[in-house]
């Protein structure tokens, strides 16, 4: 079979794009910083928090609530057709690894050809290839990276470039395999597409800890357990005073437990979930237990995970789970998550 018009896009977007500059920003979405310490008062509108360079705000603004309507609409086009519609130029950075059949978050960046993101109202169709019927468009609105300045690490506070906000759309995936996704995005007045692929896996291969689930009473690293150490403790700068024992709190009281390791992130662009953390603790710290654990063994990436981690089944990270008074996950996020996503996912529990 001749090679599809969607797929050559694909790989010239590729082309475009110096292959280092596409890793490091897959690696940045899918393997998230940390950071953060802080006094209470979140803001009320994160988005006031980006940057005020021209233009830059009031497209993250315009990105945070799209409108469906102003895609093209399916109406049993194969997604190939769909694809024809836009224009063909950015990169999708996908920062979900884990998707089964059923309903999925799918979290996502847009990058265009200089590498830098793009903000718009954007949507995304899939299909199990570009020659079926494509599904969406599914909206995907754009939520917020960054946090008051209180709560940010050194490490976030002197990225000068940082990633303002993430997409994220709810998905359902039907069928596990293969899937073909197209990211579509108004940039400028013109609508943008970016092609992609994913593996979908069936619920029943999904091993790590799902909403409705007890989670697993593993005890968490605490300055105890590291001997006093606390750069083995936490590699965000300043260390954050989230390492209670999840085991001994588990249960007992809501809790949320983030694994993240800020310094070892794969980009200097990593978003500051660790920070998000915080502001959140500032908020809701009263009724629920913050927990942030370390990934590597001896923060080292040739070690392998720590034992946590292994406890839960996580092949990546970031992850955040949030667990009622039960013990039992009432939320839980891979990837790229802003601010809008862990306060939904803290409320849940609570």
């Amino acid at each position: 079979m001749a090679e599809s018009h969607y797929m050559r896009n694909r790989t010239d977007t590729l082309g475009g794009m110096p292959l280092r500059l596409v890793l490091a920003v897959l690696a940045c979405l899918t393997l998230v910083a940390c950071g953060g310490g802080g006094e209470p008062e979140a803001p009320a509108d994160p988005v006031e928090q980006v940057p005020d360079t021209p233009g830059l705000r009031e497209a993250v603004r315009e990105a945070q609530k799209p409108d469906p309507t102003s895609f093209p609409p399916a109406e049993g086009k194969t997604l190939q057709q769909i694809a024809d519609l836009v224009r063909s130029g950015p990169q999708a950075a996908l920062a979900t690894s884990i998707l089964t059949t059923g309903e999925n978050r799918f979290t996502f960046g847009v990058i265009g050809q200089d590498g830098k993101p793009i903000y718009g109202p954007t949507a995304i169709y899939i299909a199990p290839d570009p020659t079926q019927p494509a599904q969406g468009p599914f909206v995907a609105p754009a939520d917020i990276l960054l946090t008051q300045d209180r709560y940010k690490s050194k490490q976030a506070a002197t990225d000068t470039d940082p990633f303002a906000a993430v997409y994220a759309a709810n998905v359902e995936f039907e069928k596990a395999g293969r899937h073909a996704v197209l990211v579509a995005t108004r940039n400028n007045g013109t609508l943008v597409g970016a092609p992609t692929q994913v593996e979908v896996k069936t619920k029943a291969a999904d091993k790590i800890p799902d909403v409705g689930e007890k989670a697993p009473n593993v005890a968490t690293d605490t300055l105890e357990s590291v001997k006093g150490d606390e750069a083995l403790l936490d590699t965000r700068d300043p260390a954050s005073d989230m390492h209670e024992d999840f085991a001994k709190v588990v249960g007992k009281k809501p809790v949320a437990l983030l694994f993240a390791t800020p310094q070892l992130c794969q980009s200097r662009v990593c978003g500051p979930v660790a920070d998000i953390a915080l502001q959140m603790r500032a908020k809701y710290g009263d009724d629920m237990e913050f927990i942030h654990q370390e990934v590597f063994v001896d923060n080292n990436q040739q070690n392998g995970l720590r034992d946590p981690l292994k406890a839960f089944n996580l092949p990546t990270e970031p992850w955040l789970f949030v667990m009622d008074k039960s013990g039992k996950v009432t939320a839980r996020l891979e990837g790229s998550f802003g601010v809008d996503a862990f306060e939904t996912a803290v409320k849940t529990g609570l």
